[in-house]
């Protein structure tokens, strides 16, 4: 479980390094004209970027590491055969497609002026 755990925090971290570059992110705020109030524009931007991104990286891959590891723990608190329902990938992919689900319904009621799903 604990091997599990950290390849679950391991690999946010490695898809948020993927997916997230605050280089291009600063070059482009730059270039059109946006900044961080009380940041400078260019390496101190990228900098604050990661720095902000490495804070909230943290308590999210623990969050999905947890998540990830309810079955396995339900598996042994109730003595449950392999035949258990949902695992813990399971689970983080039903959240995800909930959670994105929600996120494109809610755009497309936004673009419609309405107030909003959620609200």
């Amino acid at each position: 479980m604990a091997l599990y755990f950290v390849m679950i925090v391991f690999f946010t971290y490695f898809y948020v390094a993927i997916t997230f570059n605050p280089e291009e992110v600063s070059d482009n705020m730059k270039k059109y004209g946006g900044f961080i109030p009380g940041i400078r524009a260019g390496k101190p931007t990228a900098d604050y970027l990661q720095y902000v991104l490495s804070r909230i990286t943290l308590p999210g891959a623990f969050y999905l590491g947890f998540v990830a590891l309810i079955p396995l723990v339900a598996l042994v608190l109730i003595s449950a055969n392999q035949n258990f329902p949902f695992g813990g990938t399971s689970i983080l992919i039903m959240v995800g497609v909930g959670l994105e689900t929600v996120k494109q319904i809610d755009a497309q009621l936004q673009q419609r002026h309405y107030e909003g799903l959620l609200r």
